[in-house]
């Protein structure tokens, strides 16, 4: 009995630090997305997102499938940096729905000369081939 506490007890502190590394992993990519969107690079933004004609992104004016498509609409919308501002995100929450998927929700800010603009996010996090890729983005 002693011995199957112990593989028990085991088990379970490797399944949460498995749970919290997904979640350190996530939030590093979230801040290498704010690097790269303040230093203007929006290919590097759209790096941890799944390269795929399945990538959904959901704003405002509706939904855009394409990793390829997704990148164009950010280039048409954030032409120059002073369009982009400075971004700033705050992460709410992030929820573990499966072994190999995360949903995120947070808020998002950008500080710009033009206005300022902000809403929120929810982010569908899955890992693919070992990494950890946005495969649904709805950002109102």
């Amino acid at each position: 009995m002693k011995y199957f506490l112990l593989i028990l007890l085991f088990a379970a502190t490797t399944f949460t630090t498995r749970a919290q590394n997904a979640e350190t992993v996530i939030r590093s990519i979230m801040d290498e997305q704010v690097m790269a969107w303040n230093s203007g690079n929006l290919e590097a933004f759209m790096e941890p997102y799944w390269k795929n004609d399945s990538l959904a992104f959901i704003g405002k004016t509706g939904i855009t499938y394409g990793w390829n498509n997704t990148l164009s609409r950010y280039q048409k919308s954030y032409p120059d940096a002073a369009a982009m501002g400075k971004l700033q995100f705050t992460i709410i929450h992030i929820q573990k729905t499966g072994k190999h998927y995360r949903y995120v929700t947070g808020k998002w800010m950008l500080k710009r000369t033009a206005g300022d603009l902000s809403g929120h996010f929810t982010l569908v996090f899955k890992k693919i081939n070992g990494r950890w890729l946005i495969i649904s983005d709805h950002s109102s």
